[in-house]
């Protein structure tokens, strides 16, 4: 599976990850699937509402999010098919906190940000066992 990822919104996902530095952010893939690839057509960010003595680390929205947003994609004809965060001065790699919280079918995305800056991001599916996570490519287009 290949996940198709316009620079545009590769921008917006860094502005939004780096502006929640040294927290974690993170939000919404909305899209469809072509075939064995997900297309990502725009990424909604959805405010962290962890304990804020470990956003650092962690990242959660409420349910009436993710309600919402299904809401809206299904309004606009798109799917949620994944999400994005960071993992502040760590890297673009899954934690056992987010395979217990991952989704299979999702795609995820995940920006490492050091000291303020994105500089990698990485594609992510869950196995169907929820056993781990594997590598997707991020195909980065330019419309």
């Amino acid at each position: 599976m290949n996940i198709e990822l316009p620079r545009k919104l590769q921008s917006r996902i860094f502005d939004h990850l780096q502006a929640s530095y040294p927290n974690e952010g993170g939000g919404f893939l909305f899209g469809s699937l072509r075939d064995d690839t997900v297309i990502i057509e725009d990424v909604i960010p959805v405010e962290n509402v962890f304990a804020s003595e470990e956003q650092y680390h962690r990242y959660a929205m409420t349910p009436q999010d993710w309600m919402r947003l299904e809401d809206e994609a299904e309004a606009r004809g798109l799917s949620l098919v994944g999400y994005y965060h960071s993992h502040p001065d760590s890297p673009a790699f899954p934690s056992d906190y987010d395979r217990d919280h991952a989704l299979p079918n999702f795609a995820y995305l995940i920006t490492s940000v050091m000291r303020g800056s994105a500089i990698d991001m990485r594609g992510w599916r869950l196995v169907p066992d929820r056993s781990q996570f594997e590598s997707e490519p991020v195909l980065l287009r330019e419309f």
